[in-house]
């Protein structure tokens, strides 16, 4: 299996990777000038991107550039959003 494969054409595509008793995995991918909308989660969350580069910022003025192998803790109860530098494929943990 591959990431890029579970896409379709949407500017923005989410799919189950994993669902486990205790938490899950979903990859994510955003297409290049396109934008995961502002989202608040109940829960923390750890962001990896895997491929290309995203720009992950929040409410509080927190920006991180990331590309493969960075990853971002994300805060629960905070609006964040993030956008696609280039198109990329993100894995997020919850």
């Amino acid at each position: 299996m591959n990431i890029r494969d579970k896409h379709s054409e949407k500017v923005v595509s989410a799919y189950a990777l994993f669902k486990g008793k205790e938490g899950n995995a979903t990859a994510i991918q955003i297409k290049k000038g396109e934008q995961l909308k502002e989202h608040i989660t109940k829960t923390e969350a750890f962001l990896i991107c895997v491929s290309g580069s995203a720009r992950f910022e929040n409410e509080k003025g927190e920006t991180h550039d990331l590309k493969c192998g960075d990853c971002v803790l994300i805060e629960p109860m905070v609006k964040h959003w993030v956008d696609g530098i280039d198109t990329c494929q993100l894995v997020l943990l919850k």
